[in-house]
């Protein structure tokens, strides 16, 4: 028998600290980019979306690779990627961890449209308010004080 798979995640990433520093003139850039080194790990990346501060990606990933080592890889070389095309003054780093959720084919319509209308979303609700809206709709038990890293400034 072959083997066949039909893996869809819908992952969720911010910036470190939330920074909205992903900016609108190249946002699409980065997402071609990471469309890119998906290809390149047997996935496919399906849409993309996200504004300043996160995004969100549907992928139809292959099972020869751990999640983790997948959104490893596409963390890494998106970051690396706008720190060597110098798209903000500072060093760019995204949040450690990730969100990855469980997608149904007949859910892939419904998920593409929710991640093209980010920023009208995103107008009535924080990022924190839609990330803890994820956790609790896939019941995923966490510690509110180790999900999201917060800047200490002194």
């Amino acid at each position: 028998m072959s083997t066949h798979h039909g893996i869809l995640l819908h992952v969720v990433f911010s910036t470190k600290f939330r920074k909205p520093c992903l900016g609108d003139a190249w946002r699409d850039d980065l997402f071609a980019y990471i469309g890119g080194i998906v290809k390149e790990h047997k996935s496919t990346l399906l849409k993309a979306g996200g504004i300043e501060d996160h995004v969100h990606l549907l992928l139809r990933i292959h099972p020869e690779f751990a999640i983790s080592k997948t959104v490893q890889l596409l963390k890494a070389n998106s970051s690396k990627w706008i720190n060597e095309q110098r798209k903000l003054t500072g060093k760019f780093e995204w949040q450690r961890g990730y969100g990855a959720f469980s997608v149904s084919q007949s859910m892939v319509d419904a998920v593409k449209k929710y991640l093209a209308n980010q920023r009208e979303h995103h107008q009535k609700h924080t990022f924190e308010t839609e990330y803890l809206g994820f956790l609790a709709k896939h019941a995923i038990e966490y510690d509110p004080q180790y999900v999201f890293e917060l800047e200490i400034v002194r």
